[in-house]
């Protein structure tokens, strides 16, 4: 919100007071309070009549510093709130004649009260940003509304990242961005999961801790200043420091959760009814069994919405007309290897008999009259689940937990955007901040209720809404897209920036949810789709089955699919990655490369993992222009080298894209390829790429319970390589790419294979010695 006239003036109707003389600095525990006034104070009697801000300063944890500013501390704050993991903070706090330094870590606040109002951030002894003369501002309205911003400084060649799934420009620097959850397709300036968090370059990130509208001005209001602004008496946020925008991401992750690990199933292959189309369990096992006649491995079997009777949405009842043995019809597709996933929502329409149960216990959100609050808009009479209401929470999960009971093993958690604030919650919540953190209240109850029911790290939801903190319940999908090369690169777009805003694990809709595609966009789409940490098949008003496209396609999702599988072993290292690290599984170029400004702009590429750059095709040509940072990169379908610090242009089939492994990368690929969940460390085949002088590479292979089975480190001194090894015994083998032949092996056998060098050890654990 912008409340300038230029660089000048004050918008007509605004006021803005702000801090600008420090009259105190109080030290209350391991917290520091600094009083201001807006005015310089020459008398005594200067202090009278005018306005006082605080600013208060702490640590919840290392390496993270909390700013409270507020003017009047008296209004009653009837939440929600986000919710804050606090560690033991070891805090130095020195006060001075000149004023006040606060540390916490590597990270410290300085406050000097000598200069008006000075306030800078330090991390490691080096200044990222700060809060100066008439930054921070208490600002009423034309019609007496408060507000409170902080404008924090912005330095030159810096970038700004993430504040949500957004699919405006990656950069966000010139970009106004209110942070308010709606449902707007992918395709606009609004965004399903919106979170106030955003990380710079420059290795730091801040986090507004209020659930409702927050305001951005990036560089949009004045061009050297991120502004955020709130309505109310109070602002508070948080300046997370770090070593590497990596450590930021973990350090924020740490903050306000870290990510659940996925089940192992859930990273195969997703196929959907659509969602308008007709379909019954013919209709189902005819795709089903579509796929496996032709060698394509499904993984999960997820049912939209018409899985229940139209105007019924939601009632949690399978349509009996279509549906008349839903236990039955579980069963049999379980028994073909298939995972099961249902589309549900929080809103329940009038017609269902879930209705009359809500409005007589009290469990739908109300109006200030009592009254239930309804509308037609998308379902006709829908109310909302109060989810403020633990006894509705209980009510709404037992009428899931029966799905689970019937075998169901995910839900679709569709909506949770369209939140009105003219309400009243149970709890007495603010309806304003309950529009964006309503989401996190739905997601959360389902994901624990799968937890309960199928145990910790079976749990997965397929989530579109979000806010912050929603990373804790994977996994999010990226809404409704069209079936065209533009809106496929807005997706990535959007997964890239929820990524840099602490979400490790990310979907989207195969070819596009909106029209068909045709056969080209369809297979183009399906390679980056099978190269995202989560891949499913769906669309609108017409099937995703690839024959329906053409043959070429059917080719495409089998390579690509059997692809991914065989690439679990490296593929669940990297989640369980994320999961402690807080870094996306999909990975923006420069979250792995932050020291090399050509990462700082791209959008249209990414590392999946820590090893493999992905460069999705965008256009049927197959021409393709990509970034290689330094380095010798090897194409893992086709074994090209390709020498990076620099752009390379190439043109790719439909059964190739630029997949580039990085030099001093160990890559685990599995002995199977057409069942997601498998052994992945018996039979695994470490691929060795361009391991340099003096250099090392690693691999870690765990289970699908997430258990270490394999830790492999491969060092390189002159022309020999020295390979150690430690697990559970299991059986693995080398492969040197692109080595055709060695000297001498030691510990090991050696046979030829068309990648390379394949070395057997002898010993499952312990060390390979080769000469080069």
């Amino acid at each position: 919100m912008k409340f300038t006239d230029g660089f000048w003036l004050v918008r007509e109707g605004y006021e803005i007071q702000n801090p600008t003389d420090i009259r105190d600095i109080v030290q209350k525990g391991d917290s520091i309070t600094v009083y201001a006034a807006t005015k310089y104070i020459r008398t005594k009697g200067d202090t009278l009549n005018g306005t006082l801000l605080k600013a208060t300063y702490s640590s919840p944890m290392p390496n993270v510093i909390k700013v409270t500013l507020n003017h009047h501390k008296g209004k009653v704050n009837h939440g929600p709130a986000f919710e804050i993991f606090d560690q033991d903070t070891n805090v130095s706090i020195q006060k001075t004649e000149q004023g006040a330094v606060l540390e916490s870590g590597k990270l410290s606040v300085q406050i000097d009260k000598t200069n008006g109002w000075d306030v800078q951030f330090l991390y490691d002894g080096k200044r990222m940003t700060g809060s100066g003369n008439k930054a921070a501002g208490y600002i009423t309205g034309p019609n007496k509304e408060a507000y409170f911003r902080e404008q924090l400084d912005l330095g030159v060649g810096e970038h700004i990242y993430g504040l949500g799934e957004r699919f405006t420009p990656f950069v966000k620097n010139g970009q106004v961005v209110d942070i308010w959850n709606e449902d707007g397709g992918t395709s606009s300036e609004q965004a399903y999961k919106n979170i106030p968090f955003y990380l710079s370059n420059k290795g730091y990130g801040v986090f507004v801790n209020h659930p409702e509208r927050v305001s951005y001005e990036v560089a949009s209001e004045n061009v050297s200043k991120v502004q955020f602004s709130v309505e109310g008496e109070t602002l508070e946020y948080f300046i997370i420091g770090g070593d590497n925008p990596k450590d930021v991401l973990n350090n924020y992750t740490a903050l306000t959760g870290k990510p659940a690990l996925p089940p192992a199933w859930t990273f195969g292959l997703w196929l959907t009814t659509s969602f308008t189309t007709d379909y019954d369990e013919a209709t189902v096992n005819h795709f089903v069994d579509g796929m496996a006649e032709r060698d394509l491995p499904l993984s999960v079997f997820h049912f939209d919405c018409f899985w229940m009777k139209e105007y019924q949405w939601s009632d949690f009842v399978w349509d009996e007309e279509m549906f008349p043995d839903p236990e039955g019809m579980i069963r049999r597709l379980k028994d073909k290897g298939l995972k099961i996933c249902a589309w549900i929502n929080p809103y329940i329409a009038e017609k269902s008999y879930l209705f009359d149960e809500g409005m007589e216990k009290g469990y739908l959100v109300k109006t200030a009259d009592g009254s239930v609050w309804q509308w037609d808009l998308w379902q006709a009479g829908m109310g909302l689940v109060d989810f403020t209401n633990p006894d509705a929470v209980e009510w709404y999960k037992s009428k899931l937990s029966v799905l689970i009971d019937q075998g169901v093993d995910s839900f679709k958690t569709d909506f949770g955007e369209r939140i009105p604030t003219d309400v009243v919650y149970y709890d007495g919540s603010d309806p304003v901040k309950m529009h964006n953190y309503y989401t996190q209240m739905y997601n959360k109850a389902v994901f624990e209720l799968l937890e309960e029911k199928l145990g910790k790290n079976e749990a997965a939801l397929f989530a579109r809404s979000a806010t912050a903190g929603g990373q804790q319940f994977p996994v999010h999908w990226g809404g409704d897209c069209s079936a065209t090369y533009e809106s496929m690169a807005e997706s990535l777009r959007g997964g890239l920036s929820l990524g840099l805003s602490g979400f490790g694990f990310w979907s989207h809709d195969i070819s596009g949810f909106e029209n068909t595609a045709p056969a080209d966009v369809y297979k183009r789409w399906v390679q980056f789709g099978l190269l995202s940490s989560h891949s499913r098949l769906h669309g609108s008003t017409s099937y995703r089955v690839p024959w329906l496209f053409d043959e070429e396609s059917v080719d495409v999702v089998r390579d690509f699919t059997k692809l991914k599988i065989s690439l679990m072993p490296y593929l669940f290292k990297s989640a369980k990655e994320s999961t402690i690290q807080g870094i996306p599984m999909m990975r923006a170029m420069m979250l792995e490369f932050p020291k090399d400004p050509a990462t700082f702009g791209l959008d249209t590429q990414y590392m999946l993992g820590d090893s493999i750059l992905v460069a999705p095709v965008f256009n049927k040509e197959g021409d393709v222009s990509y970034y290689l940072p330094e380095g010798t990169w090897t194409n893992f379908l086709t074994g090209d080298k390709v020498i990076g610090g620099r752009f390379v242009n190439e043109n790719h089939s439909f059964r190739t894209l630029p997949m580039m492994v990085k030099p001093n990368s160990l890559i685990a690929v599995g002995a199977v390829n057409d069942v997601i969940e498998y052994d992945y460390a018996e039979g695994v085949c470490l691929h060795l790429f361009e391991l340099g002088e003096n250099a090392s590479a690693e691999a870690k292979v765990i289970s699908t319970k997430a258990e270490e089975e394999l830790a492999v480190t491969a060092q390189r001194t002159g022309s020999k390589v020295e390979v150690v090894s430690e697990g559970t015994g299991k059986a693995w083998s080398l492969v040197l790419r692109d080595i055709h032949e060695v000297s001498e092996v030691v510990g090991g056998t050696v046979t030829k294979g068309e990648q390379g060098v394949v070395i057997t050890p002898e010993k499952n654990n312990g060390t390979l010695t080769i000469q080069l």
